[in-house]
């Protein structure tokens, strides 16, 4: 994700140099924070020493490499063109699911041709793409499928795009009724790289999504923009009926019931990001380009990473199904 100016403060036009030696120092401390707070998550958080630490390797390791061909691959494209840009920052978090929340990188001024635009919106998310892809095909290829818990067990439904789908049919085929698939560490890292994708391929605003709708449609990237942020608490909140009401239908109770209607909270709380990122950033439009013409073979790609987009949606990033909330319920004292 990048960290836009104002149009009125872009430098004038021209190559800019590479970022100073302060920033890569300040960009490594980060990157080698982020990777220990990684190690961390993937352990579990049960780390009494440097050798428990590194049992979470087989996350933290395939996960650094899905996020960091990502933003390098925004890095890259905006070196090729000139543009004013920082390395990424990453963003340590240890208490967080993942250990971390992405990274940042910091673009001075805006892109002046649809061409440059596209290539540094749309880089990112294809570079690690092109990482996670392979680790999720190897985490669900050596994952086991197995009975779901009966006793009281707490256990969570990962989010399920066209494209998880169909890997999960590919390699698995048909999974019986009353078991599922148990993630590896490594097969989650995969599966948490195709949802940082998707929250980024949103196409709204200067998210990698909203580069590459303004670099395929111009203004009317704007309509497009408002019309999918409105959708998104709807989703959400569509999301969070439709397993609210399949739970009534199957008589569970108030309780796993209001579990449920939660489903679909995530996109909820995206929406509420984007707003403040908009106003950090002055609005949800995007800065214009100085050209209104993107190169056929790049309208080509540009659908193809929109479409991607809908192969990635997830209506539920995350949920905990009837029959684990009701167990759990059950077993409290």
């Amino acid at each position: 994700m990048s960290e836009p100016v104002d149009a009125d403060d872009a430098p004038e036009p021209g190559p800019a140099g590479p970022p100073g030696r302060a920033a890569w120092v300040r960009a490594t401390l980060l990157f080698g924070l982020t990777f220990l707070s990684m190690l961390y998550a993937g352990a579990d958080r049960a780390v009494d020493s440097l050798e428990a630490l590194w049992t979470g390797w087989d996350f933290a390791v395939p996960l650094m490499a899905i996020l960091l061909c990502h933003e390098l691959g925004h890095y890259v494209a905006g070196r090729r063109w000139g543009v004013d840009i920082s390395p990424p920052y990453f963003i340590p978090m240890p208490f967080m699911l993942f250990g971390t929340m992405g990274a940042v990188i910091r673009m001075r001024g805006r892109i002046r041709t649809r061409d440059a635009l596209f290539d540094v919106g749309a880089a990112g998310p294809w570079a690690g793409l092109a990482v996670a892809v392979p680790v999720l095909v190897y985490g669900i290829a050596t994952s086991p499928v197995t009975a779901l818990p009966d006793d009281g067990t707490a256990y969570f439904i990962e989010g399920r795009s066209l494209l998880y789908a169909g890997l999960l049919a590919l390699l698995k085929g048909p999974i019986p009724e009353g078991q599922d698939i148990f993630l590896s560490s490594t097969a989650l890292a995969g599966w948490a790289g195709l949802m940082v994708t998707m929250m980024n391929l949103v196409p709204v605003g200067q998210l990698d999504g909203g580069h590459v709708a303004y670099a395929l449609l111009g203004e009317r990237a704007h309509r497009l923009g408002r019309a999918v942020l409105i959708g998104l608490p709807i989703a959400g909140v569509l999301t969070g009926g439709y397993y609210a009401l399949d739970a009534i239908g199957h008589g569970y109770d108030a309780d796993t019931v209001e579990v449920q209607a939660l489903a679909g909270l995530h996109w909820v709380v995206w929406f509420a990001v984007l707003q403040v990122i908009a106003r950090l950033s002055g609005g949800h439009e995007h800065p214009p380009t100085d050209d209104g013409v993107l190169s056929p073979k790049r309208r080509v790609v540009a659908m193809a990473t929109l479409v991607l987009f809908g192969l990635l949606f997830m209506p539920s990033w995350m949920r905990e199904p009837p029959e684990s909330s009701a167990a759990a319920a059950a077993e409290a004292p």
